[in-house]
């Protein structure tokens, strides 16, 4: 079996694992990336601090990955968050568990970890071939005998034969960094079904209703058309400003909630940040279906509702209400202003309206930011048209891991686990495969 060739095209976390397997079971391993150096997602994830994994429970790990549940725990059960610590471990990269149960390499830092598993891919400990980097060659296909692959090259197109093959391409976004989706087509016209690129852990445009006030008389008061974004005014002195200490809460028609304490930022047209990303799946969907969906946000979390209406309700004198809000309950800056953005002039001077929104402020949405701007990408291969071992029911010998599956999962650690774990499994099947091809072409 050691003289079948087996080609990795994708220097992710998922083919760079899978190549790992490979080459630690002495096969030749030949990886192949369009980037002119591997793991550039992986250290751009590391920049703000290096979120390997996370430290709970294992039913509540596998919870994070939704409807994809079943799949992807059947992956963590051979490479979870411990095994994926002992891993780094055995690279001289030692962990620890922060304050929110995340896990990290002891200096925070990407880079370390991947020189030194390229240092041991390159040259491992077996003392046989390495891995074998091909940079800059980006896959383009296959040639007309089904079997040859296709990369593009500064110096034209080259054609690599292989007894096997693992696919790991990455999802939708970060274009720049090699993630461009490009490779759906291709599979689609080889019979694999592949679900729409949809972008995760995104941020959001909302649409801010404008009002006409009343004039005092009896006539109602009337709605101007939703515009995308928030007003100049808004934007102008607020983008890039963070909400801390709110809660945001949503549900759907289908029974899915969501609430939670965090943080998130308002951008020019909307929102983005942790508390928004750990729910975009949910509204990304909403969107989807309805075309808008509305995320509440309690901008007193830890003051209860009762305690709120007393304090908006208490006399102000000849303080204004900003004055009175900021005094009797600390709004201000960024929460009094979307307050003034989203609520208009007549309900902020409704002392039970405004209580209740400082509880549950509805912000409208109406858009997923594009997937090139979102951390992760949904969507991809479907599981349904794989084997157990990640291999294409229609391509005999294609096995696809990593972001590039139909799954997603939140920021935390759960993205590259799964990314570790898939390609571990891609890895492991080729090597079934390779020796199910060669028992059969031994002489009875």
């Amino acid at each position: 079996m050691q003289n079948r060739k087996v080609v990795v095209i994708g220097g992710g976390p998922a083919g760079l694992m899978a190549a790992e397997v490979l080459v630690n079971a002495g096969m030749a391993v030949d990886l192949y990336d369009a980037m002119p150096s591997v793991g550039r997602k992986f250290l751009l994830a590391g920049k703000g601090g290096m979120n390997l994994t996370h430290s709970e429970s294992a039913d509540r790990f596998a919870e994070r990955y939704g409807a994809r549940r079943m799949q992807i725990e059947v992956l963590l059960r051979d490479f979870g968050a411990p095994e994926l610590r002992t891993w780094a471990q055995g690279l001289g990269i030692e962990t620890f568990v922060g304050s929110s149960g995340r896990i990290f390499p002891k200096d925070m830092k990407a880079a370390p970890l991947l020189r030194a598993w390229l240092q041991r891919l390159r040259h491992p400990a077996h003392g046989g071939p390495g891995v074998q980097f091909h940079m800059r060659r980006r896959w383009i296909g296959w040639a007309d005998d089904g079997r040859t692959l296709r990369f593009e090259s500064l110096e034209g197109e080259i054609q690599v034969q292989a007894d096997a093959v693992v696919l790991a391409l990455g999802g939708g976004s970060w274009a720049r960094l090699g993630s461009n989706g490009a490779w759906v087509p291709l599979l689609a016209a080889r019979g694999v079904a592949v679900a729409p690129l949809l972008p995760a852990n995104c941020g959001f445009d909302v649409a801010v209703q404008r009002k006409l006030q009343s004039d005092g008389q009896a006539q109602p008061v009337q709605a101007v058309p939703a515009r995308t974004g928030w007003s100049e005014f808004f934007a102008s002195r607020h983008a890039g400003q963070p909400f801390k200490t709110v809660a945001a809460s949503f549900s759907n028609a289908q029974g899915q909630t969501f609430q939670r304490k965090g943080e998130f930022v308002a951008t020019t047209t909307g929102v983005e940040g942790s508390l928004v990303y750990a729910v975009s799946s949910l509204l990304r969907e909403e969107i989807i279906r309805s075309g808008h969906a509305t995320l509440h946000l309690d901008l007193l979390p830890d003051v209860p509702a009762e305690r709120v209406l007393a304090e908006v309700m208490h006399p102000r004198g000849s303080r204004s209400l900003s004055s009175h809000l900021k005094s009797r309950l600390g709004i201000e800056g960024i929460k009094a202003a979307v307050l003034h953005e989203l609520l208009g002039k007549d309900d902020m001077h409704d002392n039970h309206k405004l209580a209740a929104a400082l509880k549950a402020l509805p912000l409208p949405l109406v858009a997923a930011r594009p997937i090139d701007e979102a951390i992760s990408s949904a969507g991809g291969v479907l599981f349904e048209a794989l084997d157990a071992d990640l291999m294409c029911e229609s391509l005999p010998g294609v096995f696809c891991a990593g972001e590039m599956l139909d799954w997603e999962a939140p920021t935390g650690g759960y993205l590259l686990t799964a990314c570790f774990a898939s390609g571990k499994r891609a890895g492991e099947g080729v090597l079934r495969f390779l020796e199910c091809m060669t028992a059969k072409k031994k002489p009875h």
